[in-house]
């Protein structure tokens, strides 16, 4: 079994959601539950972006016992400077350092020619070498990026010290096979490249943010850039708990975490509620409604044996139980498992008197709940 590691950035790009800023208290209950759930990287922020920022990177590197704590910074040596200083009591410490590579950013964010990038790139990695043995470089927008210009980059940083390469789809845009040959290309055309880990960090512009963090790992890459709950910019990032269940449900990959799983849903409701970010009720694994049914004959599946409609055990995830959502789409299975959880264990002539008025209310109201059923068992005459 080989190991993926998790690369955290709730702290620093799911923060830079708009409103969901978080205070320095918050931040640390946040980092100490990601150590225990058992990140291996915790991006804590952006040193140089504010005073705040630099604190809480340093406040987290004094703080987590596990996890290496990294601080992002641009292609200056300002930033880089300044990460350093935030960094410096941390137990295992990571500069994030880097700069864009597609022909867009060249052009039109830094007006400069790929030679000149190459230059900054190198230049960036060498410094913050100087203060750190572990530097991950960040190609921004490779995703965008000619395959063949991406490799001269990566192998120029490699030879100057970068431990990851992070080979980011900025935007969202690649298609899972674009992506996983993106790393593949790299894997077989960089020199030197088993000296250093490549990363995938996906957006989720298109929805694919999941999908090309597997097919990047299935191609070679063996850390995934992510958040709790898929938080981050515009429509956010790849979603730690999907790639971790994931690779957990498929054992065929020989691939897996360090996660401690069962803490899942716990961080989950820790990180919604911290920055006041809603998770959507069918969101895969955490979602309300992810070990939840409602129709009929899934229901009675469900009942007969569990891993008729779930593939994931919701305990594995800590959720404690499957639930049985009693609307209008039950069916006869399901009211006599809900009634019998609260004493009421109906014979099939009770059941089908029962049905009949359940049906009733059930038309009217969206759920059925425990305090309706024994209304509709004793309004039934059995």
């Amino acid at each position: 079994m080989e190991y993926v590691e998790i690369f955290d950035t709730t702290l620093r790009d799911g923060e830079q959601v708009p409103g969901c800023k978080l205070d320095s208290k918050t931040k640390l209950v946040i980092a100490e539950q990601l150590d225990q759930l058992g990140v291996d990287v915790i991006e804590a922020g952006f040193p140089i972006s504010s005073p705040g920022d630099f604190k809480a990177v340093e406040d987290i590197s004094k703080l987590i016992k596990n996890a290496r704590v990294c601080g992002l910074t641009r292609a200056l040596k300002k930033d880089i400077d300044i990460a350093a200083e935030a960094l410096k009591y941390a137990k295992k410490s990571r500069i994030h350092t880097g700069i864009g590579t597609s022909e867009s950013h060249m052009r039109y964010k830094f007006n400069a020619t790929p030679e000149q990038i190459i230059e900054r790139a190198v230049s960036a990695v060498s410094y913050a070498k100087t203060y750190v043995e572990d530097v991950e470089f960040y190609a921004e927008d490779a995703g965008r990026t000619d395959n063949e210009f991406l490799a001269k980059v990566c192998q120029a940083v490699i030879k100057a010290g970068a431990t990851v390469l992070n080979v980011p789809d900025t935007t969202g845009y690649c298609l899972p096979e674009e992506y996983g040959a993106k790393i593949k290309y790299l894997k077989e055309n960089v020199k030197g490249i088993h000296r250093a880990r490549l990363s995938c960090h996906c957006h989720n512009d298109l929805g694919l943010a999941t999908a090309n963090s597997i097919s990047g790992i299935q191609n070679g890459a063996r850390q995934i850039e992510c958040t709790i709950n898929g938080i981050g910019e515009r429509a956010g990032n790849t979603s730690l708990e999907e790639v971790v269940m994931i690779l957990r449900q498929h054992p065929s990959l020989n691939l897996d975490t360090r996660i401690q799983s069962q803490m899942l849903n716990d961080i989950s409701h820790l990180v919604s509620e911290s920055m006041a970010m809603p998770v959507q009720p069918n969101k895969a694994i955490v979602g309300a409604n992810a070990f939840a049914h409602s129709s009929g004959i899934h229901q009675d599946g469900v009942i007969k044996k569990r891993e008729t409609y779930e593939i994931i055990n919701p305990k594995d995830v800590g959720v404690n139980k499957s639930s049985i959502v009693l609307t209008a789409r039950s069916g006869r299975a399901a009211i006599a498992f809900r009634a019998k959880n609260i004493g009421y264990d109906l014979d099939k002539l009770q059941l089908d008197k029962v049905y009949q008025q359940f049906l009733i209310l059930a038309d009217k109201k969206k759920e059925i709940n425990d305090n309706d059923l024994p209304k509709i068992i004793e309004s039934s005459n059995i």
